[in-house]
């Protein structure tokens, strides 16, 4: 065979070869997710509802939570856990208590809770 011709050995050109063994390192949010989310949380730093935030990425979720003060317990936390994807849906929104407030596949949908309060703070 000619030398970057496709005959399904591994080391050809145009083909990629995964390490073995290897799964994937973290969950992390995608930039449209992570977009979204900065934006509500820069809508509630100018309203005086938040002032600081964490995120945390470990190999079964992200987590992005917001805080009135650092050295509290965050008033929302959004987490997103992919194995829940076909479950219940890869987002969850908790509240100040670890109460679940929303959970979906769709981000915006779970972010609604905080929209409304958002717009309540403001008037």
């Amino acid at each position: 065979m000619a030398a970057g011709s496709a005959s399904g050995k591994p080391g050809n050109s145009g083909q990629i070869v995964a390490f073995p063994g290897k799964a994937a390192g973290q969950v992390g949010f995608e930039r449209a997710e992570l977009q979204r989310i900065l934006d509500l949380y820069g809508r509630m730093v100018a309203a005086g509802e938040w002032r600081d935030y964490a995120m945390d990425f470990d190999k079964h979720a992200a987590s992005f939570a917001a805080f009135r003060r650092t050295a509290e317990r965050p008033n929302a936390r959004v987490e997103k856990r992919p194995s829940l994807r076909n479950k219940q849906g890869m987002f969850t929104l908790f509240g100040e208590h670890g109460q679940v407030l929303k959970r979906g596949s769709d981000l915006a949908n779970v972010l609604a809770p905080m929209e409304r309060k958002l717009v309540k703070a403001v008037d």
